[in-house]
């Protein structure tokens, strides 16, 4: 199941890049794709450009060696924000995965206003946020979905289609498994037992009669899965359903935890598409919490808010 074709890999400076490099150097060469190496320095005053710009080319020379006899490798060097020259690499170059070392010490934890967290709002291609040290190979891939069984084309969305394609793709490569997560709530169920005129057996009847619709809908989905990857791909993965009641935010990053998760896929565009609203809280809520690299998923049809600058 090759996937990508084009993928770019960030410098991080923070971070010694050898086993993401290597990682990302390996996914390349399995799917016969270009790996190009990005650099982005700050501004500084013009006549100190060159020689900076030079010893950046320099340094991702040195690192990209050991990869040019079995990969198609390229370098470049960019001045300005991160996620700006990030995300422009993407609109200029057509690349179709962005891989990166999370810049926060502490991994995913409290991103906001950082670049991780405007690539998560902003970049158009899947994002792999990677943890400083990473393993050889993944053991357990987690792919979070949402949908609401009321309204059955949210099943098969295209994000969500995404998101399962991509983490049975991942989960393949590494020999890992596969676990899906779908976190619901009884409708009105708070609002139900807050009112005296309802008995408690009428309560206890909805709540199961919605887990009875949420598991349906996830079965669907999960048979929806077999004919996106087809028959063998599916039974040689043979993923497993998590289905926990309660808020998403708490359920997946606890299923996280308890599965020891290497990586996480889910989107982060909330489902109700407002204009401006592109990573939904609940959405960040999990990436501040998560403490395993994240594949985050934007839907085919998702445009950045950055554009590429115009020419002078």
């Amino acid at each position: 199941m090759k996937r990508f074709k084009n993928i770019l890999y960030v410098k991080e400076k923070t971070v010694a890049p050898s086993s993401s490099l290597a990682r990302a150097a390996s996914l390349a060469k399995d799917n016969q794709a270009t790996l190009t190496l990005l650099e982005v320095i700050p501004p500084v005053p013009e006549n100190q450009r060159m020689d900076l710009m030079a010893v950046a080319s320099h340094d991702l020379q040195v690192m990209v060696a050991p990869y040019r006899n079995s990969l198609e490798v390229r370098t470049e060097v960019r001045m300005g924000a991160i996620f700006l020259e990030v995300i422009r690499s993407v609109l200029r170059n057509g690349h179709d995965l962005v891989i990166k070392v999370a810049e926060n010490p502490g991994f995913l934890q409290r991103l906001f206003g950082s670049d991780d967290m405007h690539l998560l709002r902003e970049c158009p291609c899947p994002l792999w946020l990677m943890k400083p040290a990473e393993k050889p190979r993944y053991s357990c891939i987690l792919a979070a979905v949402d949908f609401d069984p009321r309204y059955p084309r949210t099943l098969e969305a295209p994000l969500n289609r995404q998101i399962l394609t991509l983490a049975g793709s991942v989960a393949l490569y590494n020999k890992a498994s596969l676990h899906l997560v779908h976190a619901w709530e009884a409708f009105a169920e708070k609002s139900l037992r807050a009112s005296s005129d309802i008995s408690s057996k009428s309560i206890i009847d909805h709540v199961q009669n919605e887990q009875i619709i949420h598991q349906k809908g996830f079965c669907r989905l999960g048979e929806a899965l077999r004919e996106w990857i087809g028959s063998e791909a599916y039974n040689s993965l043979s993923p497993l359903f998590h289905l926990p009641k309660g808020s998403a935010r708490e359920r997946i990053v606890a299923l996280a935890e308890e599965l020891q998760a290497d990586l996480v896929v889910m989107g982060t565009v909330a489902r109700t598409g407002i204009a401006g609203f592109i990573i939904g809280n609940t959405a960040e809520s999990i990436l501040n919490h998560l403490g395993c690299a994240v594949l985050a998923v934007k839907p085919p049809k998702f445009k950045s808010p950055v554009k590429l600058a115009r020419k002078s």
